[in-house]
């Protein structure tokens, strides 16, 4: 496995539609599977997507961490693999959360995402996954999501000033 270098704002990768994934269990499919995952484990962050490692493909991966679940509905998480993902909005009913991105390093700003959402896909052996989504794993899947669609967080938000500096947001005690 290798730790991949990951593109930063202003890519043009970043701001491409990805493409679908032919085959989820391909060996270079499960050889990028695992270099993400290592990648991810070193960066610290909490979702990766293809095209954050220069690769136009519509896969991500993402975990909730113990100390961002939010309960029964919304569990601790390890890294999921999440191939050709849809995901639907359940119901009108956003959030604002505090986010940041691993392409966009720095920096952290407040995006409205949907409270519930229903996922499908396929898993890296190319098994069918669905479900439904609430708190901080609704809220990365959607970011991640994202990712494959071309948008940044930023494009996101309804009020750019609140979006700041990690070092500055921290300092006033405002929770990432």
């Amino acid at each position: 496995m290798a730790v991949l270098a990951i593109a930063r704002m202003g890519h043009p990768v970043l701001l491409q539609v990805a493409q679908e994934v032919a085959d989820p269990s391909a060996p270079e499919i499960r050889r990028l599977v695992a270099d993400m995952r290592e990648t991810l484990e070193q960066s610290g962050g909490v979702g990766l997507a293809a095209p954050q490692v220069y690769v136009p493909a519509r896969l991500f991966l993402y975990s909730v961490p113990e100390s961002r679940s939010e309960g029964a509905e919304d569990p601790p998480l390890p890294v999921q693999v999440i191939v050709n993902p849809v995901i639907e909005p359940m119901g009108d009913d956003k959030v604002l959360r505090m986010e940041g991105c691993l392409s966009i390093p720095g920096l952290r700003g407040q995006v409205p995402r949907y409270r519930k959402i229903r996922y499908r896909g396929q898993d890296e052996n190319g098994h069918a996954v669905d479900g439904v989504a609430t708190g901080f794993r609704a809220h990365v899947m959607q970011h991640e999501m994202d990712h494959l669609d071309g948008i940044l967080y930023p494009m996101r938000m309804t009020d750019l000033a609140c979006l700041g500096f990690d070092a500055e947001i921290m300092r006033y005690g405002v929770r990432v």
